[in-house]
């Protein structure tokens, strides 16, 4: 006779929590919103309905979450990306967005498809603007521009601008398969250190070492 563990298990809020935006980031990347369910949600969880709506409020408001949480740069990642030259940030900062998206492939297309257009959701773009503000000034802090003052806020203007370029560059390697992930990392990683030591160093005379 075997036993198994329990499916109900008491973790801490925090754990609880993580549980679910795991599942729900899996679930909706799987399946469009509507048709997921939040009974299902609960149970892939492994916890009672209720604990959905106390963590999250609504299905939405899950939903909603975890497009934030995949497409937000955390704070934490600054202090471990901030080291050696802007080439070297640049490779690193772009390797862990990388990473990011290959471990969540299915909900970052569903993401980013729905903001392309393809069903337009205001709530999804809103994050996604969000997104590229936070993005933009950690992007900086990243590469050691933190206190750059000329031409401040046209830099994180072409920093924005280069989200969209991550995005779609993304679908050309998860989707059309044209770039390889290398081709994708190289693209990105080159582009950004251009705008930062030649499109703004051209338009305001600063010139960061590489």
């Amino acid at each position: 006779m075997t036993s198994t563990a329990p499916r109900w298990r008491r973790l801490e809020p925090d754990q609880r929590r993580a549980q679910i935006l795991a599942c729900a980031r899996r679930l909706f990347g799987e399946r469009h919103y509507e048709a997921v369910s939040t009974t299902e949600l609960a149970k892939e969880s492994g916890v009672a309905r209720g604990l959905i709506n106390h963590y999250f409020g609504t299905k939405r408001e899950l939903y909603l979450e975890v497009i934030r949480e995949l497409t937000f740069f955390p704070e934490f990642a600054v202090e471990r990306l901030a080291h050696g030259s802007i080439r070297q940030r640049a490779d690193a900062s772009m390797d862990r967005f990388l990473d990011v998206i290959q471990r969540n492939r299915t909900m970052w297309l569903t993401t980013i498809g729905t903001a392309g257009g393809y069903g337009r959701d205001p709530d999804v773009e809103a994050i996604l603007q969000q997104a590229d503000e936070i993005a933009a000034d950690r992007m900086m802090e990243t590469l050691g521009l933190a206190d750059i003052g000329e031409g401040r806020e046209e830099l994180r203007a072409m920093i924005r601008s280069f989200s969209g370029l991550a995005r779609v560059a993304t679908r050309e390697w998860l989707i059309r398969e044209t770039l390889t992930r290398e081709q994708v990392r190289t693209l990105l990683s080159t582009t950004l250190v251009t705008i930062i030591t030649e499109v703004h160093g051209q338009m305001f005379g600063s010139n960061p070492a590489i």
